[in-house]
């Protein structure tokens, strides 16, 4: 097992390369500055330093809770850390409520990922119950 140091904080610097690195979209570092901030959970795995895994929750503090980041870098996939920082994540979540309280917790998963996901109990959309989940990216023009 790796020894991670586990930490809170991300520079935006750090977790645009985190998205660089997976090939995930990048933006402005005042806007990821911005959405970090407002991170309900934030938990990074670093080595050395150097941040290599990182999972990221959003909450209206009510009864939404949105897992918006699970990243690990490719040379520590396949070793059991996105596992760890989903139960890292789902544990804090659930922690963070009072007895009775109820929450639903939602991501989007990428594709080809869903199964990692149904692990923790996640429905794949399309169900019986439930539309397929939607989204769409907004890029203002620049003046």
């Amino acid at each position: 097992m790796i020894d991670y140091e586990i930490t809170d904080k991300i520079t935006p610097e750090e977790y645009m390369e985190l998205r660089r690195i997976v090939g995930w979209g990048e933006f402005p570092l005042e806007q990821a500055a911005k959405g970090l901030e407002g991170s309900f959970i934030l938990i990074c795995y670093r080595v050395g330093g150097k941040p290599v895994g990182l999972g990221r929750a959003v909450s209206d503090h009510g009864y939404v809770v949105y897992i918006a980041d699970v990243i690990v870098i490719p040379e520590y996939q396949g070793q059991g850390l996105g596992r760890e920082i989903m139960n890292a994540l789902l544990d804090k979540i659930k922690e963070s409520l009072k007895p009775g309280y109820r929450v639903m917790i939602s991501l989007l998963a990428a594709k080809g990922k869903e199964g990692f996901y149904k692990k923790f109990d996640f429905v794949e959309r399309p169900a019986e119950n439930f539309g397929c989940g939607m989204h769409q990216w907004y890029e203002k023009p620049q003046q």
